[in-house]
């Protein structure tokens, strides 16, 4: 993985062993600096400047998504596995050490800086596939332990994981990426075979995971916007507290794949959830057209995670 490490370290990336990162989010210092926060934020309370965005599988995935953003050349060979107290405790000093700038810069208030030295909310979300972690449970354990939420985004590909999973996190995203099985294949290319079947059985799991869920449609212009039918179907099945249609955005790795004309228009996104919408007797509850991505889900739903407020 020397290639792909050198790669992800001009890109930023503070890598921890064979396989754990935590990398400043773009929102971090949108928010410190021209206090613009995350869509995260305004949907669900997340604040923005306090959030701690790590893997700990860099350079582990079973897809490998044509719309992707994140480094692609994977080796999930002879992994040293790291602890939970570990990781945690290297993305937590990284952190430190990636804001440390702001706090001499005068948009930034001291306030808002010490705060980001002391993250509150962990996505789990940077690269690769977080629940090849073996030890993921514990994980998002020692993050409860401290008093931060955890938000945990995955591909589906693991249901077996997802169901044994204790505690789950405080947010679980499932993306579904393609309405069919033809459409998967082609744009999410899994590197294991049974990718579709396992992603089917994480739908039929997610009403009985006892957590705010949400199932993410990531939206790639001339790839997979349309069978709002075939979509439809596959939500009823996974019957999530939330649905974010999301457009794909022309950076990163998926540029040597897509070109800008796949970003969909945050007005084609938005038409999109609402078809969806109408479908599964849901509203299109928030919207943030600059992340091109809206909200649905029951109008009398908690949209904003209990106590952060």
């Amino acid at each position: 993985m020397n290639d792909v490490t050198e790669t992800l370290k001009k890109q930023q990336y503070k890598l921890h062993g064979d396989h754990a990162a935590v990398k400043l989010c773009h929102w971090v210092k949108q928010s410190l600096l021209h206090d613009r926060p995350c869509y995260k934020q305004e949907f669900y309370g997340i604040k923005s400047h306090r959030c701690l965005q790590m893997t700990p599988v860099v350079n582990m995935c079973t897809h490998n998504c044509l719309f992707c953003w994140r480094v692609q050349g994977f080796d999930s060979e002879n992994i040293a596995w790291k602890e939970p107290e570990d990781i945690l405790e290297h993305c937590l000093e990284q952190q430190k050490k990636l804001v440390s700038g702001f706090g001499g810069d005068p948009r930034c208030s001291k306030e808002m800086w010490l705060e980001a030295r002391e993250p509150k909310q962990v996505a789990i979300s940077l690269s690769g596939e977080p629940t090849l972690y073996p030890m993921l449970g514990d994980f998002i354990e020692l993050c409860k332990r401290r008093g931060m939420t955890t938000f945990l985004v995955t591909n589906g590909t693991t249901p077996e994981i997802l169901e044994k999973l204790d505690p789950l996190p405080t947010q679980l995203y499932v993306t579904v990426a393609a309405p069919n099985e033809e459409v998967y294949k082609r744009i999410c290319v899994p590197r294991i075979p049974d990718g579709w079947e396992k992603l089917m059985k994480t739908l039929e799991l997610f009403p009985s995971l006892n957590t705010r869920t949400v199932i993410r449609h990531t939206l790639v212009q001339g790839w997979n916007v349309g069978w709002e039918d075939e979509y439809a179907k596959l939500d009823e099945t996974a019957d999530p507290m939330f649905i974010e249609p999301k457009g794909y955005v022309f950076v990163g790795d998926s540029r040597r794949r897509m070109t800008i004309d796949n970003m969909p228009s945050p007005a084609s996104v938005a038409e999109f959830g609402k078809r969806i919408a109408s479908r599964l007797g849901m509203e299109l509850l928030r919207e943030r057209p600059d992340s091109r991505v809206c909200l649905l889900g029951d109008k009398n739903a908690q949209v904003k995670i209990p106590g952060l407020e």
